[in-house]
């Protein structure tokens, strides 16, 4: 049966958003990419991106979230491959109340989170009020304020009851704030948890790691590492600057900056702005203090990165490119991507020393570290397919550790349009081992309608619970029944072909001048039982249609 992968037609495809593209065929925005690109379109195939996720991002001395942290924060929502339409944005403060330090959280925008489409929770941390201080303070202190707050049910109301570590984190931090995440995923391990990304931009710990800070003596930070608990790690970093510069973070895949040339001029500040245009692809861009032209365009990524397209944040879980990647964006002799992939246990990257262990781990929360769909991706009623994962619970008297697998119709797991469709009970693992076993479920109308899904697992232990959604998508047939067509001319001169059929129905539009050969026009599924395709005649001139269903 043909099959076209390219899910539009065209002539949608020339004028479409570039939400709409595969994240390994990445247009150039700001160089004429129809142009550039057009021949790769029919190799495309939209992939759905991960949903339900943390997105925490911090600044470091002499800064506050008020300019480029918030400018990230609200780009984020627009990545091509951001998972849904809404998001849910939050600043949580750290503020010093004499004795102990206070943390409050407020949302700054977004709906709430438990009807967020995305599942996504962005939270610019704040901690200025000590950072700008006089007499600074060190982010070991800081940090020790804020992780507990995170592991909280309570601390923020709007959650209902539910701890944001639920969801997979990605802690992203500039100069001290790089110390400052890596001290939370430290942290944040030794009660159990994993994080799924640690983001150092430009790091520079204050009077730690061989660096000297005499205006801040008597502070110091906390040292830049990669954990036991951390997934993937990435670290950019540049020596530009006399004062201050960052360095390289052991465990991360480490892209060192060499040319970073206008934007603020100031390559410590560079450096985040740098991150700041592999999220915003247009030219030009700015962060609300610097911006990127077509200049820094050129010059501050390598012709691999694109212009920042193929850089950055494009190997966070929500750009979803391949972490696991022997690519050497860098060139010959730079570290390849897989550098900051977790090899403390065999999670697809084989096994090396590449964390720092941690001295305690509890083993309090469980995880679901990887989850991938591994059989086939289209179902009918009373057909099966698998998912593989792999997790983490370190509490090895407890009995109680249960995984769900959800099919759900978008990507927050707190909302209701899911359904249970396998449920096993698991043995702990201990805080040494990583399993990962294979989990068969069938499909049915009891558990699931026709549609299409993305896969979710809940790994809970009955007080504390985490998610995490599968990349891949699944599609849930519907019995098969007729499609037909129906063919008017519309007043404007245009063609309307209609396809009537099912809700769910997948087909292949077809269209011949001479009725032998026969060229794909598009592929689609039915939300509705009725669905309309143009065709403008002084472009192409169709004469004949068909279907074919898409199995």
């Amino acid at each position: 049966m043909p099959l076209l992968l390219s899910p539009l037609p065209l002539a949608d495809l020339l004028h479409s958003s570039p939400r709409h593209m595969n994240k390994d065929c990445r247009p150039k925005l700001f160089d004429g990419w129809p142009r550039l690109w057009l021949a790769a379109l029919i190799l495309c195939v939209p992939l759905r991106g991960f949903g339900a996720g943390v997105t925490i991002i911090t600044h470091g001395h002499l800064s506050s979230i008020d300019d480029w942290v918030h400018a990230m924060a609200l780009a984020i929502p627009n990545y091509p491959s951001f998972p849904g339409t809404n998001s849910s944005r939050y600043a949580v403060f750290v503020q010093d109340a004499g004795s102990s330090y206070t943390v409050t959280p407020t949302r700054l925008s977004g709906g709430l989170p438990i009807d967020i489409d995305s599942g996504e929770i962005l939270v610019e941390l704040d901690w200025s009020d000590i950072a700008n201080a006089l007499f600074s303070d060190s982010t070991v202190n800081i940090a020790a304020a804020v992780v507990p707050r995170l592991l909280q049910t309570n601390f923020i109301a709007e959650l209902r009851g539910r701890a944001l570590v639920e969801f997979p984190l990605h802690l992203i931090g500039h100069s001290r704030g790089g110390s400052l995440v890596c001290e939370m995923s430290r942290l944040l391990g030794q009660q159990g948890v994993w994080v799924d990304q640690v983001t150092t931009l430009d790091p520079h710990p204050v009077n730690n790691d061989g660096f000297f800070d005499p205006l801040m003596l008597g502070v110091v930070d906390a040292t830049a590492q990669t954990y036991d608990n951390v997934l993937f790690a990435d670290n950019n970093y540049e020596t530009l600057n006399t004062y201050p510069y960052g360095e390289p973070v052991p465990g991360a895949y480490v892209r060192y900056l060499t040319s970073l040339n206008g934007g603020y001029s100031s390559a410590h500040s560079d450096a985040h702005l740098w991150y700041h245009g592999t999220l915003v692809w247009t030219t030009p861009v700015s962060d609300s203090e610097a911006s990127i032209t077509s200049t820094e365009r050129q010059d501050w990524w390598t012709p691999y990165e694109q212009g920042g397209t193929n850089a950055g944040f494009l190997y966070s879980r929500i750009g979803g490119s391949d972490r696991l990647s022997l690519d050497r964006p860098a060139g010959l002799g730079t570290p390849p991507i897989r550098d900051g992939y977790n090899q403390r246990w065999d999670l697809g990257a084989g096994s090396l020393p590449n964390r720092t262990a941690l001295t305690v781990n509890n083993g309090a929360w469980p995880n679901v570290i990887k989850l991938n769909l591994t059989g086939t991706n289209r179902l009918a009623d009373n057909e099966a397919t698998s998912v593989r994962f792999y997790y983490q619970y370190g509490q090895v008297s407890s009995s109680n550790l249960t995984l769900d697998v959800c099919l759900d119709l978008d990507g927050n797991p707190w909302n209701t349009n899911h359904w249970l469709v396998r449920r096993i009970s698991l043995s702990p693992t201990g805080t040494n081992f990583v399993f990962n076993p294979t989990v068969d479920f069938t499909v049915a109308p009891t558990n699931a309608p026709p549609g299409v899904y993305v896969i979710c697992a809940r790994l809970s232990d009955g007080p504390r619970t985490r998610y995490l959604y599968a990349p891949e998508s699944l599609t849930i047939l519907t019995p098969e029944g007729p499609i037909r067509l129906e063919i008017a001319r519309d007043a404007d001169g245009l063609i309307r072909v209609d396809v009537l059929g099912v809700p769910g129905q997948s087909f292949i539009l077809q269209g011949s001048i001479d009725l032998q050969s026969w060229q794909p026009l598009t592929q689609h599924t039915l939300g509705t039982g009725r669905w309309s395709y143009f065709v403008n005649p002084t472009n192409i001139d169709w004469r004949f249609y068909r279907t074919m269903l898409d199995r």
